[in-house]
């Protein structure tokens, strides 16, 4: 009888949706509209609706995938159970760029927006505590992490709000451009090309990424093959909402806003809408959502880490240990926090770069996966199948791989270096040992706590 200690099943529908919004952060649409508005020359509303729709299809891929394979591992366990083990591996190393520059990510921001606040203090003494503070609530539990987490989206989603209520005072009071609530003219392209909205659209799909993270947390979660599903399509459609909601209303109220520094410019338009009191409030928001961020962005690591160690990818009686008492991998969130640590030395562009490249290499092949899986190994070619298991995932595997070929010379050069340097480790591995795949868990029960 193995007596390991093992993950808490613990996690419902409402906090797994929380964790997958901290993750995503959705005042992450302030801090890339200048980027975007610019990308999709000021068509936000078409940008994020063709986003929108491109996510929507990976998101069902996932969804399905998960149903099928209800544990932790995301892409790399879907891609390995449904195509083969050694692609799943390298699907797997991908993924790692995303999973573990995401924490650093978070901390980055985190500490260049205090040192917004209080210049005194540099930004790697920001960096150092708040890498402190993400390993301990951590440690804590699972739970402890979604209460956090879903306080902090209660939090975003009410500044996003009395946002959008500002702007509707302008417009009720004639301080907008426009006078009515209702308008067509956010959904028609004028005189901009559709390829620029595309282009805004491959830029704006990173707003979406999270939903994909709360794979990691299958075995944490009660009824994972109900509760996951949901909670993506419920992450994907709360967030389409929310970024489609503020871009109707600032391009209706604002269709000639101008700024000149894209990094600043949801700044100057926050204060153009409610002045220094909402600015301020701006800020503190932005800060809280950072945070949440980061503790989420270290959760979905350590867990992806967990399930590359139990299935001796990595070490194992390293990766896959458990804390008795906590019931979290203790030992990959200080190996995650000591990785961390790098925030000290690298710029943001260097980590989004890393991320960028493993998050649209797992999505390309988790729509693949689908297809192996359901349409080619399981046969499921009814006409309606056909549809769910061959088309939905072929229209998603080609937008999403569409998106890595737009990414820059340097970031492809960089990935495929990653993932050479993955094949090596795998290759060594394979000759100095037995296969890494030595267990099925695809049906692994998980006791409560």
């Amino acid at each position: 009888m193995n007596n390991q200690p093992a993950l808490s099943k613990s996690l419902k529908v409402y906090q797994i949706v929380f964790l997958g919004l901290a993750w995503m952060t959705p005042m992450i649409f302030f801090t890339v509209y200048g980027v975007a508005y610019d990308a999709a020359g000021g068509q936000m509303v078409l940008a994020y609706l063709i986003a929108f729709l491109a996510i929507f299809f990976t998101a069902y891929s996932y969804s399905r995938m998960v149903k099928a394979y209800p544990i932790a591992g995301s892409a790399y366990t879907y891609t390995k159970k449904a195509i083969h083990p050694r692609l799943g591996f390298l699907v797997g190393w991908a993924l790692l760029l995303d999973y573990i520059f995401s924490p650093i990510i978070a901390i980055l921001t985190f500490g260049i927006f205090m040192h917004t606040e209080f210049p005194s203090i540099p930004v790697y003494v920001w960096v150092i505590v708040m890498n402190i503070i993400l390993a301990l609530v951590n440690i804590v539990g699972i739970k402890s992490v979604a209460r956090i987490s879903g306080i902090s989206v209660v939090v975003q989603i009410l500044f996003i709000s009395l946002f959008c209520l500002f702007i509707i005072k302008d417009i009720a009071t004639g301080q907008a451009s426009s006078s009515t609530l209702f308008s067509l003219h956010p959904f028609l392209a004028s005189d901009v090309p559709f390829t620029t909205i595309f282009s805004g659209a491959a830029l704006i799909c990173f707003c979406f990424l999270g939903f994909d993270a709360v794979t990691t947390m299958a075995e944490e979660t009660i009824q994972p093959k109900k509760t996951i599903p949901k909670a993506i399509f419920l992450i994907v459609c709360i967030a389409a909402v929310m970024y489609i909601a503020i871009s109707y209303f600032t391009q209706i109220a604002y269709p000639g806003f101008m700024f000149t520094n894209p990094d600043n410019a949801a700044y100057t338009l926050v204060k153009l809408v409610g002045g220094n009191l909402l600015s301020s409030l701006f800020i503190t928001v932005l800060i809280i959502a950072t945070f949440t961020q980061g503790v989420s962005s270290v959760t979905s690591v350590t867990r992806f880490l967990y399930a590359l160690g139990r299935e001796s990818v990595l070490p194992q009686k390293v990766f896959s240990y458990i804390h008795p008492t906590f019931k979290t991998p203790v030992v990959n969130i200080l190996l995650v926090t000591a990785f961390s640590f790098l925030g000290m030395f690298i710029d943001l562009n260097t980590a989004v770069t890393f991320v960028s490249f493993g998050a649209l290499t797992a999505f390309t092949f988790v729509n693949v996966s689908v297809i192996a899986h359901f349409y080619i190994k399981l046969k499921k070619r009814s006409f309606t199948e056909t549809i769910l298991y061959l088309i939905f995932p072929l229209i998603g595997a080609a937008f999403i791989g569409w998106l890595l070929t737009l990414l820059n010379k340097d970031t492809l050069l960089i990935g495929v270096a990653w993932l050479t340097v993955g094949f090596l480790y795998l290759f060594v591995k394979s000759r100095l040992s037995a296969p890494f795949v030595k267990r099925d868990h695809s049906k692994v029960t998980v006791p409560e706590k």
